[in-house]
């Protein structure tokens, strides 16, 4: 199976059009079977973005499309308008992998929660499923991305949701929100975070960028640059701190 996550398109003022255009280009050609979207489909939840967010990821000709709400996505009452026009399963099975999404966007808010109903009902949700690779995606990331800067907006629940996920034997947690693409292990558990896919709005030397997942025996996720190349996560953090051990010289 073959998923690719984006994340962050910022419909509004940030939305670079030319490298949409490009991404819709590239992933129809792969032919995922999923598409994952991780948060942040508007800049500023307004009805008129997420009419351009919906034409714009109509565009993706893949069958089975996951949404996940962002914070941007809940600012004025966006959160109204996201269940008008992204709602869709929480809970996806296949023959040997499930995918679970979960809230972790708050009105007017940037850091994120999930809260400890939702947890539960995360808990009994993946206790279902001990025989199939499991996947959660959320918007906001639960363990802290380098080069980030000062991290206050991870969920304010990360120990709580950290605890879930490992004990639940959560195979892999997808999340974008910092625009900044990175891959970490913790306790067996795999969690990949995407970069932006359209916003100008980009860090340091990162491009815009989308993620490539295939799942076979193992989970093997991929960077793609839009309009560039493929790059090997492990490959992206390596390099990443011979950049950050140059700037200290």
């Amino acid at each position: 199976m073959r998923l690719v996550q984006i994340s962050d398109i910022h419909c509004g003022p940030q939305f670079q059009k030319s490298k949409f255009d490009k991404a819709v280009e590239e992933i129809n050609s792969i032919k995922p079977d999923v598409l994952i979207v991780t948060g942040d489909l508007t800049e500023n939840g307004i009805i008129s973005e997420y009419e351009d967010a919906r034409r714009n990821l109509d565009r993706f000709e893949c069958e089975i499309k996951v949404y996940c709400s962002g914070n941007h996505d809940y600012k004025s009452t966006g959160y109204l308008l996201f269940k008008r026009f992204f709602e869709s399963k929480r809970v996806i099975e296949f023959d040997d992998l499930v995918i679970v999404t979960i809230s972790t966007a708050r009105p007017d808010r940037d850091e994120g929660e999930i809260g400890h109903r939702q947890l539960v009902w995360l808990q009994r949700t993946l206790s279902k499923y001990k025989s199939k690779k499991k996947i959660v995606a959320m918007h906001h990331h639960v363990i802290p991305v380098p080069d980030t800067g000062t991290d206050i907006i991870t969920v304010l629940d990360a120990g709580d949701a950290l605890r879930t996920l490992v004990y639940s034997d959560v195979d892999l947690v997808l999340s974008g929100h910092r625009h900044r693409p990175w891959i970490w292990r913790f306790e067996g558990l795999l969690a990949v975070h995407a970069g932006t896919l359209s916003s100008e709005r980009t860090r340091g030397f990162f491009a815009n960028s989308y993620n490539i997942i295939q799942i076979d025996d193992k989970i093997k996720p991929s960077l793609k640059v839009v309009g560039g190349e493929s790059i090997d996560f492990e490959d992206l953090r390596r390099k990443a701190f011979e950049e950050s051990i140059k700037l200290e010289d």
